[in-house]
């Protein structure tokens, strides 16, 4: 006869372990914590309250909470919260902690409070790293990825915002003053006092709003973005992958080790784009490394012809798909990459065999492109695979 897996009476007795010790086994990852922040200098580092104060109450030692973030990072615990529950009922935090648990105020402000001392502690595992061989291979990946912000979207104002929270306004007002004027014509009983009374108070608040938002114009106007948020003055509004669900927040660029996986370096921006984090990027890598080259891997986002002169120029190569603006290869026609430039000649050869040679020097956007085409398109035989202008010109900065 079949049966299923039996259970232990909840009754039954347990020997369990005498010591706290036995739970945790020698090989687990949070010994390797706890040895690491045993041995950092936390007060050459920054960390406050390294020495205790002579009077109040007792407080946490720093290397204690220090624990607990990296045990939250590791298993991707970010609330404070989270972590004071974790503290209260995980064996390894009990074992990490020595069995303290701190509440979760005390947390947060340690993160708060802490913030460049913690990024230090960063730079020190990543040294550790390196002396452990474990970034030996001196290439890395870069991406971003968009962490929301506590300002709300309502509360983030852009130039289009304003005009449009305006119009929306307006056409409240308008509607509200038709509502009044309605009343005005009927008899009291059909449109009383206190419905009149709501519709002005409506109007009051929609003007005061209003009122509002030319403050906002105003100060708009002084930023260099054109971007306020009121909540978290340093959030941006960002656009993201979904179409219509651009979210106010950061852009946390990150640079990882392409073996093992670890994070070199990362840094945190309100730019809603990579275009131009490549190269810094790349360098603050190539530092925290200690290499005198480096290989990075990017995706075409981080295009950039700017950015990849930087990295060339500092030691760096780097590895980004260039992005593709012409219509031409759709379309079915030969597009720039079909044309092989000749860098002895200073010329190109396009599909037909023929040479488009340099013709002048222009500058757009700040950067000098050298123009360059052949006499011979008007009577090519492939011209209609090439252009539909009467000549393929091909630019080069």
């Amino acid at each position: 006869m079949k049966r299923f897996i039996q259970s232990a009476d909840r009754t039954q007795v347990t020997l369990f372990p005498e010591q706290l010790e036995d739970y945790v086994s020698d090989d687990n990852p949070v010994r390797v914590v706890d040895v690491f922040v045993e041995q950092l200098h936390l007060g050459s580092l920054g960390f406050t309250r390294v020495t205790p104060l002579k009077t109040g109450r007792p407080a946490y030692h720093p290397a204690v909470l220090l624990k607990l973030y990296i045990y939250g990072y590791l298993n991707r615990i970010q609330s404070s919260r989270r972590l004071e529950r974790e503290s209260q009922r995980n064996l390894e935090l009990i074992w990490l902690m020595e069995r303290l648990t701190p509440d979760f105020k005390t947390i947060a402000n340690f993160r708060k409070d802490n913030g460049p001392a913690i990024r230090k502690v960063c730079s020190q595992f990543v040294m550790l790293c390196r002396q452990l061989n474990l970034l030996t291979e001196a290439t890395v990946a870069i991406d971003g990825s968009k962490f929301k912000a506590v300002n709300n979207r309502d509360n983030n104002f852009t130039t289009n915002k304003i005009k449009r929270r305006r119009e929306q306004i307006e056409a409240s007002i308008e509607r509200y003053l038709s509502a009044l004027e309605t009343a005005d014509r009927q008899e009291p009983a059909d449109f009383t006092e206190a419905k009149v009374q709501r519709l002005k108070e409506k109007l009051d608040k929609l003007k005061a709003q209003m009122a509002k938002l030319d403050t906002i114009e105003t100060e708009l106007q002084k930023t260099p973005d054109k971007q306020i948020s009121l909540t978290d003055p340093d959030a941006r509004s960002m656009a993201t992958s979904g179409r219509g669900s651009g979210m106010v927040g950061y852009n946390v660029q990150t640079a990882v080790d392409t073996k093992n996986h670890l994070i070199v370096v990362h840094e945190v921006t309100n730019v809603g784009h990579d275009r131009s984090q490549l190269a810094n990027m790349a360098q603050q890598a190539k530092d925290a490394l200690g290499v005198s080259g480096l290989n990075v891997v990017a995706d075409r986002g981080y295009f950039s012809g700017e950015e990849v002169r930087k990295c060339h120029e500092a030691g760096i190569t780097a590895f980004v798909p260039k992005c593709v603006t012409s219509g031409a290869k759709a379309d079915g026609r030969f597009d720039k990459a079909d044309f092989i430039y000749d860098a002895s000649q200073n010329e190109y050869r396009c599909p037909a065999g023929q040479r488009l040679i340099w013709r002048f020097s222009t500058v757009e956007h700040g950067l000098t492109l050298n123009k360059y085409w052949s006499s011979y398109c008007p009577q090519c035989p492939i011209k209609s695979q090439c252009t539909p202008s009467p000549y393929r010109r091909v630019s080069r900065w």
